[in-house]
């Protein structure tokens, strides 16, 4: 497929002109005197150089990637149906349409740029993270950056004992079981083979307490609504988590919060200040 560059370049433009600071989590400043976003902004949210967008509006930039469409369409908050018309117009075929897919959707993306002085995070059905609010990055760590099986915190649980730092230990053999459950859940529901099974798969082979509570075959583990976090420098945090849930692309808001007067609320007060620490 060719790339059509006026086309790209007149969609783009749109968009971007259609979006408003308070659209994407930022701030409007005294000075803005033209509706829509800034070209840099925009570039900002899509993780490139403002001459490299600034090229591709003016329809003289070189034709993008598959990955670096998927970033423009969620740095400028895309529908499904939006991003795939980007891609047709860039030369390339849309991703696939399954649940499983990492395009956070435009409202769900609204909601989570309204939280940035909260713990907050968006997560797929395998416990990747897609997106963190600074304060949820103080309180777990980074966990957006992590490639390939190990970008599941599930994966992670039974691979990597420095996971599990992050939780109360009287609460992991809770834990263990939610993973497992919930895992053989989404293979149910995905089927073979899917991204699913291959953890499965490759846990089965790594985890002697994964495969021990494989062959329980137990589902219907739910999370327990208060968790407690284990902070190097606070202790244990003891927070309500709330989830909002995106069906049409099996996503997550995960946000938390302490009961107001509490010790945990005084620490998550506290932890707005300390910023992201090591997690003991």
């Amino acid at each position: 497929m060719v790339i059509d560059r006026p086309g790209v370049a007149a969609f783009l433009r749109h968009r971007r002109e259609a979006l408003q600071p308070e659209d994407v989590g930022l701030p409007r400043g005294r000075r803005r005197r033209t509706g829509g976003l800034r070209r840099e902004e925009v570039a900002g949210l899509c993780h490139m150089s403002t001459d490299y967008y600034a090229r591709l509006e003016r329809g003289t930039g070189p034709q993008p990637s598959e990955q670096m469409l998927a970033s423009i369409a969620q740095g400028l908050h895309l529908s499904v149906a939006e991003r795939d018309h980007l891609f047709r117009l860039a030369g390339h075929r849309p991703p696939g349409r399954g649940a499983p897919s990492e395009h956070i959707s435009p409202g769900l993306l609204r909601i989570f740029d309204r939280l940035q002085d909260t713990p907050a995070e968006i997560v797929t059905e395998l416990g990747e993270t897609l997106r963190q609010t600074p304060l949820g990055v103080a309180l777990t760590g980074e966990t957006t950056s992590f490639a390939g099986p190990a970008r599941s915190i599930g994966y992670r649980w039974f691979t990597d004992p420095c996971s599990r730092r992050l939780y109360a230990p009287d609460d992991h053999p809770f834990l263990s079981r939610l993973w497992v459950s919930g895992l053989r859940e989404v293979i149910a529901l995905r089927g073979r083979p899917s991204r699913a099974a291959a953890l499965a798969d490759d846990l089965l082979e790594r985890s002697e307490e994964f495969r021990t509570i494989w062959d329980r075959h137990e589902v219907g583990v739910r999370p327990s609504e208060v968790k407690r976090f284990a902070h190097r420098e606070l202790g244990t945090l003891e927070l309500t988590c709330q989830t909002l849930t995106d069906p049409a692309q099996s996503h997550s808001l995960l946000v938390y919060t302490a009961v107001p007067g509490t010790e945990s609320d005084e620490k998550l007060r506290l932890l707005s200040v300390i910023g992201a620490q090591p997690l003991n």
